[in-house]
């Protein structure tokens, strides 16, 4: 009876002890989950830099050849990264103890090599003021630096969402190419499109921010979901003056745009085109081989209220391509837009034969591969062989 008591007793105890470290696993695991996003405390981190501060003050005062005062910068940094301007204040008096004892333990520097110098106080102090700088910043701003990655991420992955074309019926082919200014992952440029109609039209919107990269990359960002939810909820002759107004709304100092709206009807290959300050689409015609540009008149987009923008009409026959681009595609400070067209014709020229699969990209890199500007190129084919209905 007595053992069976006390094997109670330890099955009791050895329960408490896995419940209570379970609760301190989910604790942590939770409070670990809440730091990286950017909701939870700092403490963590905090006494891990905290710590961190004596061990490197031991290994200075056993080595102070292999381990230098200056490697107090390591936790300063780190901090500057990971911590509030609070928590940071704390670790700056630890670190700025640890100096001072590393100072008196290894006597005036000048001694010897290896000791405490101006040099190593002023680096420790400037690193400090840049962490502390970088730490009110994020506060400011309400974003930490562990998200702030992420969340950059996350808006360049939506604007590529949102620039994707919808997929055509058998018969045609479209492409897109963006490339941002400076090799970055933002644009002004970006595209909206979608089918309507019951899939029988294609829409497509073309836009160009003012600015470039990631200046432009928030404002792009913006009016590419308000583009998105105005394109097939309007008549297509509607959506460039809802777009105008809403960008006059918005009272941003560099507030205009250029766009390019496409509406075509997939079953006769009939279109129209409405431009807003844009450069003129290009269509080459498969029967001559020549192309022509199809230039529409209108405002640019957030310039004045009440603007009225006249629509082009065309059609696109078997074996013909329609081709819309931005500005930064083919105007340049030391080339004006007519002679940037001839190039981008006399190499759109080479890709007829093969019709234009894998055109875009290669397109932008043999006209416009070094412009400091953003460059956006949508190629939309009617292929050889579909029958007009």
């Amino acid at each position: 009876m007595a053992a069976g008591e006390r094997r109670a007793k330890a099955e009791t105890f050895t329960a408490r002890c896995r419940m209570q470290w379970h609760r301190v696993r989910v604790g942590l695991r939770r409070s670990a989950v809440d730091y990286f996003r950017g909701d939870g405390s700092d403490w963590i981190a905090l006494i891990g830099l905290l710590l961190t501060i004596p061990v490197l003050a031991a290994l200075t005062l056993g080595n102070s050849v292999w381990f230098s005062p200056a490697a107090l910068v390591l936790p300063i940094v780190a901090g500057g990264l990971l911590l509030r301007p609070a928590s940071l204040l704390g670790l700056y008096a630890t670190a700025a103890t640890a100096l001072i004892v590393e100072s008196v333990r290894l006597g005036p520097y000048t001694e010897g090599p290896s000791r405490v110098t101006p040099g190593v106080v002023l680096v420790v102090a400037a690193s400090g003021l840049f962490g502390l700088l970088t730490a009110q910043f994020r506060s400011r701003v309400g974003v930490p630096w562990r998200r702030g990655g992420t969340m950059l991420f996350d808006l360049r992955e939506r604007i590529r969402v949102q620039s994707a074309l919808p997929k055509l019926p058998q018969g045609w082919h479209h492409e897109m190419a963006l490339r941002p200014a400076g090799g970055q992952s933002f644009s002004g440029d970006f595209v909206v499109a979608a089918r309507t109609n019951g899939g029988r039209t294609l829409e497509v919107v073309l836009t160009d921010v003012s600015g470039k990269g990631m200046d432009a990359g928030s404002r792009a960002l913006l009016l590419s979901g308000a583009f998105g939810g105005l394109l097939g909820s309007l008549p297509p002759h509607a959506f460039l003056p809802a777009a105008n107004g809403y960008l006059l709304r918005q009272n941003w100092d560099e507030g205009f745009a250029t766009s390019i709206h496409l509406v075509l009807d997939l079953d006769s290959g009939d279109y129209e085109l409405y431009s807003a300050g844009h450069p003129p689409g290009l269509q080459l015609s498969a029967g001559s081989g020549r192309w022509e540009e199809k230039a529409a008149e209108g405002p640019l987009l957030g310039v004045y209220d009440g603007a009225q923008f006249d629509s082009t009409k065309g059609s696109l026959r078997p074996g013909d391509v329609l081709m819309l681009f931005t500005d930064g595609l083919v105007e340049t400070s030391d080339r004006d837009i007519v002679e940037g067209i001839d190039r981008l014709t006399g190499e759109a020229d080479r890709y007829v034969a093969g019709g234009f699969h894998g055109a875009a990209w290669h397109l932008i890199e043999a006209v416009a591969k070094d412009v400091n500007d953003d460059r956006a190129l949508l190629l939309i084919c009617r292929d050889a062989s579909a029958a007009v209905r």
